[in-house]
């Protein structure tokens, strides 16, 4: 179906609905925390009487319903709250807003069934996993940060980057296949200290989201999976601060009204001082080094009128590393968003961002002999509106997003005295646009849609002169570009579909099928992210990525939804893929698409996942097996091989026991086979220096990785608004030395023998953070 019949049918399907509404009336509003005003995020809200009726709040807590005229109850529940219920006569169209109240206020009150949500069981959506942030609090991590990434690694289907890294692959994709989104906003280095810790301040989180398969179509521009992280709106009702202090990192946050009940700001602060513990060192070559991170979150909000709320957010992140007298590294991300959020009638609410993205690193030498600076950068100005229509059973989603990239590959200015050659790339320049529609449809009590379609168009733009290479790397052509005229233009569709069919409340299947494309490509050679990887547009020589995916799965809820269980099976075709020539270089090559290679890959496995999600004991059990291969003519003979992030199993048993209103104990275990790498076939000597040389692409594979993670968090009695806590954890209480690196070097007792030697990060690593709030 073309895009015109999609967007005729859409506005045909509205005008039908407002013909036929003339005998039904609405039922619209915002549902909040009653204690600090923040909007909830896909509570439930339903209507019960003559006929039933059920949705969930949007991304920014709103709702709405279309109902016959009649007398009804209105149920909103949302887990962890208690619900509220009202009687109401529907004979107009009626808003109505509610603050629900959370249960871990009321010492009475416990989470009965009717607080328990079964929207995994229900909705059509297929591979969604939503981070629970009070949970995150109790699993044990590296030096007892909270960190959003290494917890989604604990979930079926993503594969950690590796051992202290916050890379992750989803169902057979690359790091780089993964979209990661802050408040709308593109983040692309999500990593400080080289990948030990997230760019995500936990404390200003208020919601997280991991699409893993059936995307819906408002998403796009990655293959993989998407991360969508919202912060804080901020607390309307009162002030309050809250932080903490560990062994490397301190962290504080402020929020309150701007005008109670109408707006409101959070600002959140995090910084580790690892550097003030090198500079007390006697070792002068160590005392002169810095080794730090900060993050600044920001956000306010203002309800202008009822129809109207308009939102400012941003993201300021920066990493420091150098050794004193030799280098200095550091890089960072800026993010801004400007939101207009305007209902146009009980029906059709709107969201109009702006949004701002700058990632960038510099990287300095500092000796005589290699005395450089390299800089790189990556920015995006971005307009997307976004449209939601509610209707009876339909609610409709429609908008269309552009963004202006512009990267600069790495430029070199040097000294006098340095040996090293200046070297400047040329920008590149693109534009990438988006139209989109979706239907989620209740097509009966059993049976649930979502459907839609994207069109995706990219275009390379000029200035600049752009090659087109043959297959050994040589230049056949080269044409200049003028500012702003059109070299290179893509157009693709990407149909989405899921459906759910329920057996009752408790069991139903699902199946879904989506295509992704992608237009800007990091080049690494590296296993784990690393400031310095380069990124690429889309051009003649390297097309767009295209991943199709299918998956079905079966679901499962027992115990009045007080266990959830699932099984999903998927299978991806990957197109276009990306990989390098042996021994290329792709560090500071003005011609690195001549190193490119281009081919395909597959993706298929089974995620089984077992969650209880109330009681003094709670947690998850998470299976998965897979297989991950790609294909490349001039690799392995042609035939497939295992990708980097191919691993057979991973097993994760996370656990919470709540021991009593004071203390909180909890662990984490992980498994997983070792990833794919590719290990030297022989050596030869050129010079008196040993070569080696390879064969089979990634024909090896690492040793396995497992590792036992315990905390404890004790919880002092209340002193009026003060609350404080305690979390004490060893991270690798096994003591394990899981591989981060191998290196092979000759045997120094017999130059004929050759010996593998494999690194390793962490032992035993105890931690302790005390946080407060008032």
């Amino acid at each position: 179906m073309s895009l015109k019949i999609y967007f005729s049918f859409l506005l045909t399907f509205i005008f039908i609905q407002v013909i036929f509404a003339q005998s039904r009336y609405n039922l619209s509003g915002t549902i909040r925390d009653a204690n600090t005003g923040e909007t909830l995020i896909g509570a439930t809200v339903r209507l019960t009487g003559k006929t039933s009726i059920a949705t969930s709040t949007n991304n920014y807590g709103y709702y709405a319903l279309t109902q016959p005229e009649g007398e009804y109850d209105v149920i909103i529940s949302y887990a962890g709250y208690v619900s509220a219920v009202k009687r109401i006569i529907l004979n107009k169209d009626i808003k109505f807003n509610e603050e629900l109240k959370s249960a871990n206020d009321l010492s009475d009150v416990t989470i009965s069934a009717k607080n328990r949500k079964n929207e995994n069981v229900k909705s059509a959506q297929m591979g969604l996993e939503r981070v629970d942030m009070k949970s995150l609090n109790s699993i044990p991590v590296l030096l007892g940060e909270k960190d959003i990434l290494k917890t989604i690694q604990l979930l079926p289907g993503v594969k950690s980057g590796g051992e202290g890294n916050t890379g992750f692959y989803v169902r057979g994709g690359a790091a780089d296949q993964n979209l990661i989104i802050l408040d709308e906003a593109v983040v692309y280095n999500s990593s400080h200290l080289l990948g030990f810790f997230s760019t995500f301040n936990a404390d200003a989180i208020k919601d997280v989201s991991l699409y893993k398969g059936g995307m819906p179509a408002q998403y796009g521009g990655r293959l993989s999976s998407v991360l969508d992280v919202k912060m804080d709106d901020g607390n309307n009702k009162e002030f309050r601060f809250q932080g903490g202090i560990g062994l490397i990192a301190s962290r504080l946050k402020a929020e309150g009204p701007i005008v109670k009940d109408k707006g409101s700001f959070m600002v959140s602060f995090r910084r580790t001082y690892i550097d003030l513990f090198l500079q007390a060192s006697s070792d002068s070559s160590i005392n002169g080094s810095t080794l730090n991170f900060y993050d600044i979150n920001a956000k306010a909000n203002y309800k202008i009128d009822d129809k109207n709320t308009i939102y400012l957010s941003g993201y300021f992140g920066k990493d420091n590393i150098g050794v004193k007298d030799l280098f200095e590294n550091n890089w960072g991300n800026v993010t801004t968003t400007l939101r207009l959020n305007h209902i146009f009638s009980d029906r059709l609410f709107s969201n109009t961002s702006l949004i701002y993205n700058n990632y960038n690193y510099t990287v300095r030498l500092l000796n005589d002999v290699t005395n450089f600076k390299a800089t790189s950068l990556v920015r995006d100005f971005n307009l997307k509106q976004d449209f939601q229509y509610f209707s009876n059973k339909h609610t409709v989603r429609f908008g269309l997003n552009a963004t202006h990239h512009r990267i600069s590959p790495i430029d070199i200015t040097t000294t006098q005295t340095s040996q090293v050659n200046p070297l400047s790339q040329e920008k590149r320049y693109g534009l990438e646009s988006a139209l989109y529609v979706s239907d989620e449809w209740a097509a009966t009590d059993r049976l649930n849609f979502l459907y839609g379609l994207r069109a995706a168009a990219f275009s390379l733009l000029g200035p600049g002169n752009f090659s087109t290479y043959n297959a050994s790397g040589n230049i056949l052509t080269t044409e200049p570009v003028e500012r702003g005229k059109f070299y290179k233009n893509y157009l693709n569709l990407e149909p989405r579909f899921s459906v759910s069919y329920l057996f009752n409340d408790e069991n139903s299947i699902k199946a879904s099928y989506n295509r992704n494309t992608q237009n800007i490509h990091i080049l690494t050679n590296a296993t784990s992210s690393s400031p310095t990887d380069q990124y690429v547009l889309s051009s003649n020589n390297i097309k767009p990525e295209i991943a199709d995916q299918i998956a079905v799965g079966y679901f499962k809820n027992l115990q009045e939804n007080n266990y959830e269980l699932s099984g999903e099976v998927y299978y991806k075709w990957l197109q276009n893929q990306i990989e390098y020539k042996n021994a290329a270089q792709l560090l500071a090559n003005s011609s690195v698409e001549s190193e490119l290679l281009y081919g395909t890959g597959r993706a298929y496995g089974l995620e089984l996942f077992f969650k209880k999600k109330f009681g003094k004991l709670n947690g998850w059990i998470g299976y998965t097996l897979s297989k991950t291969e790609r294909k490349f003519a001039e690799l392995n003979n042609g035939n497939y091989f295992p990708a980097r992030q191919d691993r057979t199993h991973d097993i994760s048993v996370v656990g919470i026991y709540n021991l009593s209103n004071r203390w909180t104990f909890s662990s984490s275990y992980i498994y997983s086979t070792g990833n794919a790498v590719t290990f030297p076939a022989g050596k030869y000597t050129i010079g008196g220096q040993t070569a080696y040389y390879y064969t089979e692409r990634n024909a090896g594979r690492m040793p396995y990785n497992m590792r036992l993670d315990v905390s404890a968090t004790l919880e002092p009695r209340k002193r009026g608004k003060y609350e404080s806590s305690w979390n004490f954890g060893i991270y690798n209480l096994l003591a394990r030395k899981n591989p981060y690196s191998i290196e092979f070097k000759t045997d120094p007792t017999n130059p004929n023998k050759t010996i593998a030697e494999q690194t390793s990060l962490f032992g035993l690593i105890p931690s302790v953070t005390w946080n407060f709030k008032f």
